[in-house]
């Protein structure tokens, strides 16, 4: 087992209302290097009851804000559709001429405060723009699953696709308030579209209160690392539940072990991400791998990264 050790850099990214969009957040990121320069795609929050998803430019070389692109990469579903309250991005994969962006679709709800479920978006352009797949999810709730699909990790492997991803695993009433707890699902593809869902078990909740999510999966020598957040249910928005950052090895991405104590990365003694640390994404530019992640409340503050480390 290889030990790790993520290097904080800081804030990288925090939201200032430019276009009077980016109000508040800059949340769940997806990174990847487009025409040499790197591109984060993200979320933010033009009122406190929307989530739309944007980019960010940064020299890939400085890592210096180049651009911010104010409008909407994606619009709302249609009324009564899986997004048509929010949309987060998750996860970006290249595929031939092609970019297939994975985001979350939010839906208010009257049982539960919410439904959010997994959709597609594809770029034919370089990511200029983005076309829904479809204005259903590719992850959606079945008979084993009955509660969400969202927030994937997508990675293609020897033709195959594989995701994980957050899944429902109950509400619970904790102080008066419905709170969601969710493990991390596995589901396969040939085509990235088109997914078996078959309730498989990628990383399992410790117990019934804690959620896990935002995977990401990085390949050293013959063996697979994911790190991903997990929290409790108690007091957990900014409290000692809060999320954190955990870790799990496999060597045929089926079996895994979790070891989250070994994730090299915890929350500071000040700061922006003093009380947590949540949504990893990780991307290899020339010879480092770097961490994104979010900070206190979600990200509200934007989001920061992380150099790693390995002994």
């Amino acid at each position: 087992m290889k030990k790790f050790s993520w290097r904080k850099k800081g804030l990288l990214f925090s939201p200032n209302g430019e276009g009077n969009m980016l109000n508040s957040h800059a949340q769940i990121m997806a990174p990847i290097i487009i025409e040499n320069k790197l591109r984060i795609f993200f979320s933010s929050r033009p009122n406190p009851r929307m989530t739309l998803p944007f980019y960010a430019d940064f020299d890939v070389n400085t890592f210096q804000l180049i651009n911010v692109n104010t409008k909407p990469i994606l619009e709302l579903g249609k009324a009564g559709t899986f997004d048509e309250h929010g949309i987060m991005p998750s996860c970006i994969v290249k595929n031939d001429d092609e970019l297939y962006l994975y985001y979350s679709g939010w839906q208010q709800s009257v049982g539960v405060p919410y439904n959010n479920y997994t959709g597609l978006a594809i770029s034919k352009d370089n990511g200029k723009s983005f076309k829904k797949y479809s204005s259903a999810p590719v992850l959606d709730r079945n008979g084993s699953e009955l509660y969400s699909a969202t927030s994937p990790f997508v990675l293609k492997e020897s033709d195959i696709w594989h995701t994980w991803y957050s899944s429902g695993t109950g509400w619970h009433k904790i102080n008066g308030k419905l709170e969601h707890t969710y493990d991390l699902k596995y589901a396969y593809s040939k085509d990235g579209k088109k997914w078996h869902q078959e309730g498989k078990i990628g990383i399992n909740n410790y117990n019934e209160f804690e959620a896990l999510c935002k995977p990401a999966i990085i390949k050293l020598d013959e063996t697979f690392y994911m790190w991903f957040s997990y929290r409790g249910s108690q007091g957990f928005r900014d409290g000692a539940e809060s999320y954190r950052i955990g870790l799990a090895y496999s060597n045929d991405l089926i079996n895994w072990k979790r070891e989250d104590k070994l994730s090299g990365i915890d929350v500071s003694k000040s700061g922006w991400d003093s009380m947590m640390v949540a949504y990893p994404s990780i991307i290899k530019i020339k010879d480092q791998y770097i961490m994104f992640y979010n900070g206190n409340s979600f990200g509200k503050d934007g989001f920061g990264y992380a150099i790693l480390d390995i002994n």
